[in-house]
């Protein structure tokens, strides 16, 4: 549901919300039905804290500009991955070629093989549709 003409406008309309609340947005990049954001959180804030307000604030910035027809709103849930300094290139790296990466695996199917790959426990009931 995003489209390219509008992925730079958003990306810096959630570089605003993160930077307004005193976080980091290192990288992001928003496809059509996901958005990767590399985010440096202080200690202080609540990782579902900061999603909430990236998800509410940019839900309504998206239909306040009527990219769409209808209400948009991001699905319930959101996937978080700590990370360390060593494997910030990789990772941006990673989130830039999203578009090609895509056309061999699905995000969902993507996202499944990680929870398996790092032994995390998850209800396939929670899992995000397509």
């Amino acid at each position: 549901m995003i489209s390219s003409e509008n992925k730079e406008e958003l990306h810096k309309y959630i570089t605003g919300i993160v930077t307004a609340k005193s976080q980091k947005l290192i990288a992001i990049n928003c496809m059509p039905n996901h958005v990767h954001m590399l985010l440096g959180i202080k200690p202080d804030m609540a990782v579902s804290n900061i999603v909430r307000d990236i998800k509410a604030n940019s839900s309504r910035f998206i239909n306040e500009q009527k990219w769409m027809a209808g209400n948009f709103e991001w699905q319930k849930g959101f996937g978080a991955f700590s990370l360390g300094n060593s494997q910030l290139t990789a990772i941006i790296r990673y989130m830039a070629n999203q578009e090609q990466h895509h056309y061999g695996i699905t995000f969902r199917e993507e996202y499944v093989e990680f929870l398996k790959r790092y032994e995390v426990n998850y209800n396939a009931d929670y899992i995000f549709t397509e």
